[in-house]
């Protein structure tokens, strides 16, 4: 379950466990006031830690969300919001670069960010401060302590299917001859009448065979530890020899390396994911 630091969600995290959900993601984003601020959240600093506190007494397996490169943030401030949250010593830490997602406010009106060579800067000193507090750096956005790697998360990442329940929840669902996405109807009020009379499903797309390599490609190679190759044949349907191609250029780029059984992004395919993934388009 992903929750946010308001005292609304906070009181009810003993409900959320004793009904059966077993790990708890926080929306903290960071710690320092005017970050937070100017992200537009509505908790502040003070309720972030809280909800942190009352998580870790309810369960034994929650994650922290964080982000950089924020808005006229610095890299002491960085470092600050990083060492707070292992502070509470978490199983599991999620950092994410800072996007500007079109039909936003921050899109349609930019704020200040730093530049391309201070995020760069930012997520190396992300990753060094995460490594020397125990936690391992397993795909691009996402770090755990030994054996508390997010399964729902890794399932996306090796293209697994899923089934979404409930208002505006995506499914990704495998047949013998199709793969395909789904979406709910949104707004709540509808998804109940929907539902009462039908599926509940507002869209449903079959994902073409062409589509399939750069899918998988573009959730595998954000494992840093890479995918069995083998997986690729059993999650598309489609042989390996079919990305031969792909494979050999972006191996040639130095944004991957492979052998018969595995392959897995370089440290510059980790830097550049962008950039290989439009080898595979």
């Amino acid at each position: 379950l992903e929750a946010n630091p308001g005292a609304f969600e906070v009181d009810k995290f003993k409900q959320f466990r004793q009904s059966g959900i077993n790990r708890l993601s926080i929306g903290v984003q960071s710690f320092n006031p005017q970050h937070l601020q100017s992200l537009g959240r509505v908790h502040d600093d003070r309720q972030a830690r809280f909800a942190i506190e009352a998580a870790q007494r309810v369960f034994d397996n929650f994650n922290v969300d964080l982000m950089y490169a924020l808005p006229a943030q610095s890299l002491p401030e960085l470092e600050q919001d990083i060492e707070v949250a292992c502070a509470y010593a978490p199983p599991h830490i999620s950092a994410y670069h800072l996007t500007l997602e079109p039909n936003t406010l921050f899109f349609a009106q930019p704020p200040k960010l730093p530049d391309d060579d201070v995020a760069a800067d930012m997520q190396i000193h992300v990753e060094q401060l995460l490594e020397k507090q125990g936690y391992q750096h397993y795909e691009t956005s996402a770090f755990a302590l030994p054996g508390k790697q997010a399964q729902h998360n890794l399932n996306y990442w090796q293209y697994g299917d899923y089934l979404g329940i409930g208002a505006g929840a995506h499914s990704k669902l495998s047949f013998l001859d199709r793969i395909v996405r789904q979406v709910r109807y949104k707004q709540p009020r509808e998804y109940m009448e929907r539902v009462t009379v039908g599926s509940g499903i507002s869209a449903e797309d079959e994902v073409s065979l062409s589509a399939r390599p750069f899918e998988f490609m573009m959730n595998a190679l954000r494992l840093i530890d890479g995918v069995e190759s083998k997986l690729f044949e059993e999650r598309t349907g489609l042989p390996l020899v079919s990305i031969q191609r792909e494979l050999a250029q972006a191996e040639s780029e130095g944004f991957i390396e492979r052998n018969l059984a595995k392959m897995r992004p370089t440290l510059r395919g980790q830097r550049f994911l962008n950039s290989a993934l439009q080898i595979f388009l």
